[in-house]
């Protein structure tokens, strides 16, 4: 793992010292303070440091291996989960082993709650962790990095000047997720740089260049390679995204001016409401593992893609935003013409129906003027991306050699 240093998670032997400078850190116990009594922070933080360095030595200081930490910080994101969400549900993990690693390629809609509530739904159905893929540019803040590095974090190196660097840092992180895959250790990363702040899930092929970079000397050929991963296609769908309204107003403002400037501190701002935001029904669907990749990395980007619109589970948000969109162009869609296509519109209720359209307003009323039209494709684009998706499952059925027949 020498090889790998710059970018990979702490081993087991450096847990135990990265939760001893954790638990002396002022900056950390005010951060973990803020978050468990907001109000004590406030008015009396030098006590509470006092009390969560005490709480956290009590309940972490003994901790040696990762494995053993991410078991004893589970019943927390258990918490933090319950009391974030309506309901979290999945489906396809019946189709992945318990003992074989796997690379799963997710859609991308939070920093931080994304990949947790894969690792939770693994974990809590007897499957093991994953290691996570996080930007480097999300490590600026120390303790943050301390943090993710001990939650088996690695780095993917971003704003690189030259064509040497990047191919040089692609090599490494290439033969790090090979070199994971092969000694039994299942990945985590986005399907592309950034999170989709549209609700278009689209993933680069560059990424999937990236994973044979590392093999191609090897002699396998890229359909071998790729097939080697046991890539799962991952889709995680909010009913509501605690983040809406700010990646509205970035999309507003990128949209008028060409570019959109992050403040100091964003991405952790960000982070924070995230984790701690109101999310709703949030499923996670697992597709099948790709044992037969294609043989070129735009085909298989595209499985990928179909794979994650065919099974992204839509909300009644959803559809509300996709009727709202429907109406302001004219062309009106009844919720009839939906479940023609949508096997989810026949589950949900005119009471549903109704409370969704009651939070889109009013998550619309946080907007201004001009951003609320991209607050509305955001949810309203996994609609389109599920119809295109099925349409074309439609059609392979319709054109199969029963149908000719």
């Amino acid at each position: 793992m020498q090889e790998f240093d710059s970018i990979r998670p702490y081993s087991d032997e450096e847990t135990a010292p990265a939760i001893h400078r954790l638990v002396n850190d002022p900056e950390f116990l005010n951060m973990i303070g803020r978050f468990k009594s907001p109000r004590l922070a406030k008015w009396a933080p030098a006590l509470l440091r006092f009390f969560t360095r005490r709480w956290l030595t009590a309940h972490f200081g003994q901790i040696k291996r990762v494995d053993d930490l991410q078991a004893q910080l589970s019943q927390y994101v258990g918490e933090l989960v319950e009391s974030t969400t309506l309901k979290v549900t999945h489906s396809g993990l019946e189709n992945l082993s318990k003992t074989s690693a796997h690379l799963f390629i997710s859609n991308h809609r939070d920093i931080v709650f994304d990949p947790m509530v894969v690792n939770y739904l693994l974990f809590q159905n007897g499957h093991k962790t994953t290691r996570i893929a996080i930007g480097d540019n999300l490590l600026a803040n120390r303790v943050f990095a301390e943090m993710m590095k001990l939650n088996k974090s690695f780095l993917v190196r971003r704003n690189m000047t030259s064509p040497r660097e990047m191919r040089d840092a692609y090599m490494t992180l290439s033969g790090f997720i090979n070199h994971s895959i092969d000694t039994n250790h299942s990945i985590w990363i986005a399907q592309r740089e950034g999170r989709a702040k549209d609700g278009i899930d689209v993933t680069d092929p560059a990424i999937i260049k990236m994973f044979y970079m590392s093999k191609k000397k090897s002699g396998l050929s890229f359909d071998e390679a790729l097939s080697r991963l046991h890539i799962v296609p991952v889709s995680i769908s909010y009913e509501y995204d605690p983040c809406d309204t700010d990646k509205a107003r970035e999309l507003e403002i990128r949209g008028r001016t060409g570019a959109y400037q992050k403040a100091e501190g964003e991405d952790t701002e960000q982070i924070m409401k995230g984790l701690t935001g109101f999310k709703g029904h949030v499923h996670v669907h697992f597709g099948e593992p790709i044992k037969d990749a294609p043989n070129n990395p735009k085909a298989l980007a595209a499985r990928i893609d179909h794979e994650m619109h065919a099974n992204y589970h839509l909300h009644a948000s959803n559809l509300v935003a996709y009727n709202m969109r429907e109406e302001q162009s004219g062309e009106p869609v009844t919720l009839e013409n939906i479940r023609k296509h949508l096997a989810i519109a026949e589950t949900l209720t005119p009471e549903e129906l109704e409370a969704a359209k009651v939070e889109m307003e009013s998550r619309l009323q946080a907007c201004n003027a001009d951003s609320k039209r991209y607050l509305i494709d955001m949810y309203a684009n996994p609609v389109v991306n599920a119809f295109a998706a099925h349409s074309i499952e439609t059609v392979a059925s319709d054109s199969g050699p029963e149908h000719c027949a």
